[in-house]
């Protein structure tokens, strides 16, 4: 019973996002392809918010903090952080848990 009024209310929100208008979270959009407007996605706000933290700008951490939910940045931003940490990893051949020390400064344990 309650998969169903959790999918109806799914249904609900999502058609209520696809019809909000330029005033409803109108950072949040941006132009595609076909020159429609579409919301950006977790993923696209982490990595604008933290190359925005990289280069010190605040005027573009803010306008990506806006982009979506404080909880839907963090999750990005750690998936992000998680990615990051696999990667490089695997191009120094070392433990993720090396390199992820490394990169805070800490000692090897």
């Amino acid at each position: 019973m309650f998969g169903r009024v959790r999918n109806a209310y799914g249904r609900f929100r999502d058609a209520r996002r696809a019809r909000s208008g330029p005033g409803d979270q109108g950072g949040s959009q941006k132009p595609s392809r076909g020159g429609a407007k579409r919301p950006r996605n977790l993923f696209e706000a982490a990595a604008a918010y933290v190359s925005a933290c990289a280069e010190d700008d605040q005027e573009s951490i803010d306008e990506a903090a806006g982009w979506v939910s404080p909880e839907a940045l963090s999750f990005g931003v750690n998936e992000l952080a998680c990615r990051a940490v696999i990667a490089l990893a695997r191009e120094r051949d070392e433990s993720p848990r090396t390199v992820a020390r490394e990169l805070l400064g800490l000692p090897s344990a």
